[in-house]
Formats: structure tokens, sequence, C-alpha cells
């Protein structure tokens, strides 16, 4: 009897994780570092991802940002990650309430980024088109998509498109 108490309970265990991941799909990070977006916006392109860039690439960019961001005589209100297996997901979670909890909010904050991207020394080597958005240079990094959320309530995904 218990074995086949035991046995129920694997099952249903089993059933629910499957179920998880189904209803997750491959973005295993929401719910662990991020709220599951309402709402995922498609970005199309205007740069191309780059030939040689790389999982060691995107995590030096991601780093370098960082290192910017920790260098001002305050706290940051925002922590970056590169996620996934190639590190191809730029995840931006706030640290804070309030800066990253509207949509407009979150377009004026990926704006600002575009700025401090342009002084990393990946984007300092390229020859790059001024007009090209954040979203453009971390397409040619090879990003699939940036999510960015208040940590709370609030989160906001886009995917990249050629």
């Amino acid at each position: 009897m218990k074995l086949m108490n035991f046995s129920i309970y694997i099952f249903i265990l089993l059933t629910g994780l499957a179920f998880t991941n189904t209803t997750l799909g491959a973005d295993r990070h929401s719910g662990y570092y991020y709220p599951p977006p309402k709402q995922i916006e498609i970005y199309k392109a205007r740069a191309k991802t780059l030939l040689n860039t790389n999982r060691s690439r995107r995590i030096e960019f991601v780093t370098a940002i960082t290192f910017q961001r920790l260098k001002r005589p305050y706290p940051p209100p925002t922590i970056f990650f590169a996620k996934g297996e190639q590190a191809q997901k730029f995840i931006i979670v706030a640290l804070q309430d309030g800066p990253l909890d509207t949509i407009y909010r979150v377009r004026a904050y990926l704006a600002s980024l575009t700025a401090t991207a342009r002084t990393t020394p990946i984007f300092q080597e390229l020859d790059m088109d001024e007009n090209f958005t954040f979203f453009d240079l971390a397409k040619m990094l090879g990003f699939e998509q940036i999510t960015v959320s208040d940590g709370k309530s609030f989160t906001h995904q886009v995917k990249f498109e050629e």
C-alpha cells in the first residue's frame, strides 16, 4: 500500500513538472528571477548578429555594463544577468521598488542603456551605425531576448527577429 502511494506521488510530481515546463515554455528563468511576462514584444532588429560573437562575448558585455554601474557613487538600481545555455538571454531586474514598474519606465531605461553600451570595449572596437538602439546592439552580440522586471510584479520581454 505504501509503495502504491509513493508511486502515485511520483506520478503526480512528474506530471506537475511536465506541465510547468510546458506552461513556462523554454523560459526557466520566469518565476525565478522575475514574474512571467504578461506581454512579449517582438523587435525587428536593424543589425545582424556578428559572426565572431559567442557566449564569452555576451558575458563580457554584461560584465562591462555591470562594472560601469558599480563604479557610480550610489548603489545600482538594477542588476544584469546573461542566462541561457549560450548566455543568449539578457535579464535586467530592479533591486528596489519603483524604477522598472511600468512599460514607460522600462522603455526609458532601455533607451538610456544605449549610451552605456556604446562605451563598452566591445562596441568601441566596432564601426556602428549611430542610430542603433540598445536592442540592435544586443542583437549584434547574439542575444535573443531581453527581459526587464521590477522584481516584484511587472515584467516586459522583448524577443529579436532579423
